[in-house]
């Protein structure tokens, strides 16, 4: 093998051994975990505020093809997306498409 191939298994196996390995204390420690925990709750709440954060960028500060969308199809999206999520019972799936459908009827429209 040579020193690029030798690089790229090294990297592979590094990365796959991080992920097993936090998976694997995961596994091992989700028994003790009391969801009930303060700290546990606090830990929800940055993961709710991250993905909060993530999608108000996404709506504010889009990149790539979102980012020749106007910002009143990406509002228009996300409140329909919502609408569409609580009115299936909290249906992720439904929600995602119904925000994509929007943003892409919209384009469409505008001809985008």
């Amino acid at each position: 093998m040579d020193s690029h191939t030798t690089e790229l298994l090294i990297l592979v196996l590094s990365s796959a051994a991080a992920t097993y390995v936090w998976r694997g204390l995961g596994v091992l420690f989700s028994g003790r975990i009391r969801t009930d925990s303060e700290l546990f709750q606090w830990v929800a709440c940055v993961a709710y505020a991250m993905v909060a954060g993530l999608i108000m960028r996404i709506i504010v500060m889009p990149t790539g093809m979102l980012a020749t969308s106007m910002l009143a199809d990406r509002l228009i999206a996300c409140a329909l997306a919502l609408l569409g999520f609580y009115i299936s019972r909290k249906n992720l799936f439904v929600g995602v498409i119904t925000g994509v459908a929007v943003v892409v009827a919209a384009g469409y429209v505008r001809g985008i």
